[in-house]
């Protein structure tokens, strides 16, 4: 099972001292989460993707390309690349170009984006967002398999003999996570293409995401890539710890009060009740997040969202220390004791390789 954490890039006052980062300070935080990340062993770093104030990553490639220059093992992922608004053509050429850059340590997830007047800055309505995610991905697809691809659809140009460059790395195509907090017609793609299904679960109540990933793995074993456990499922979460309760609730509260995305709303308690959201001591964190199995069954990505709200640096490398050294030693052994042996891990390049030549279907191994 792979750990890791997700940023979304939001540029938020600090509550507490009235203070906004710059842009260019946002972005070389993440830099330094992401290479702190490693450092403490975790196993993937997540971008996000935004074109509108107050995010700053708007162009994922770049950022994960710096950060493969400079870390060793740390697979490198999106936890939005916007499907609808960027040219499968595109998608295809700069994440392929990445595989290279990082060894094969790349995956990305799709997703439509909710933010309605991003859409029509790149030339496309947002009441089309379903019909774009299904047709785009469709090609992307095929390009990365395809060495020479004849296309013709709704949203883009046709194409004529075309072939995507630089290939994919050793001939495998980067492992592809769906993204979906509410539409059970991307479950159902990420299920026709045996791809993997990202509940980003950090909203709204278990029972919701429980719908979707359970129509995702029955469909998964429907198109016969495996049996619903061994469908690939991977989920969001949200933590912030300090030694005791009592001190990470206190020093958390204004920073949730203000949150740009559920401030304002229901408190602190009632979110943490109704949500993956968990504001206490690592021993907390652990009980927490093992309870996700109950509710989902065997997955194989877990992604905090550790650096937003306006939380300052000090403090966000302060909670990644915590989670490589309190939590997540503690999350692997729990999860492994009786994980049948036939529910894969999580996706790596070299897994799937090997996969690839062995001549199976190519679900990804144990990277661990």
């Amino acid at each position: 099972m792979q750990f890791g954490i997700f940023t979304v890039g939001d540029v938020t006052t600090d509550p507490t001292t009235g203070r906004a980062p710059g842009e260019h300070e946002r972005i070389a935080s993440m830099t330094a989460i992401a290479l702190k990340a490693e450092e403490v062993g975790l196993d993937v770093f997540a971008t996000g993707e935004h074109h509108n104030p107050p995010f700053v990553p708007s162009s994922p490639t770049t950022l994960l390309g710096w950060i493969a220059a400079r870390t060793e093992r740390l697979i490198l992922s999106t936890s939005t690349t916007l499907i609808t608004t960027n040219d499968p053509v595109k998608i295809a050429e700069d994440f392929a170009m990445l595989q290279h850059l990082a060894g094969g340590r790349v995956d990305l997830m799709m997703g439509r984006g909710n933010t309605a007047p991003v859409y029509p800055w790149f030339g496309q309505d947002i009441r089309q967002g379903i019909p774009l995610a299904l047709e785009n991905y469709a090609l992307l697809h095929r390009l990365w398999r395809e060495d020479v691809v004849d296309w013709e659809g709704r949203f883009r140009t046709a194409l004529q003999g075309f072939t995507s460059t630089p290939r994919p790395l050793d001939g495998v195509p980067p492992f592809v996570w769906h993204g979906s907090i509410r539409s059970p017609e991307i479950a159902e793609q990420a299920a026709f293409y045996g791809d993997g299904f990202f509940a980003n679960n950090i909203f709204w109540p278990k029972e919701h995401f429980q719908r979707l990933v359970g129509l995702y793995r029955e469909r998964y074993a429907h198109y016969g890539h495996g049996t619903p456990e061994q469908a690939m499922v991977g989920l969001g979460g949200q933590v912030f710890m300090r030694k005791n309760s009592q001190d990470a609730v206190r020093e958390f509260r204004p920073y949730f009060d203000n949150a740009p995305v559920y401030g304002h709303g229901p408190t602190l308690e009632e979110f943490t009740e109704q949500t993956p959201l968990t504001v206490g001591s690592p021993q907390e964190v652990i009980e927490k997040t093992l309870t996700f199995r109950a509710s989902f069954g065997d997955y194989q990505r877990q992604l905090f969202l550790m650096d937003h709200a306006g939380l300052p640096l000090k403090t966000v490398l302060e909670q990644l220390d915590m989670l490589g050294e309190e939590v997540v030693p503690v999350l692997r052994r729990e999860f492994a004791a009786g994980r049948p042996g036939d529910v894969p891990g999580g996706p790596t390049h070299a897994a799937r390789v090997a996969a690839a030549r062995d001549g199976e279907a190519g679900a990804p191994a144990d990277s661990a």
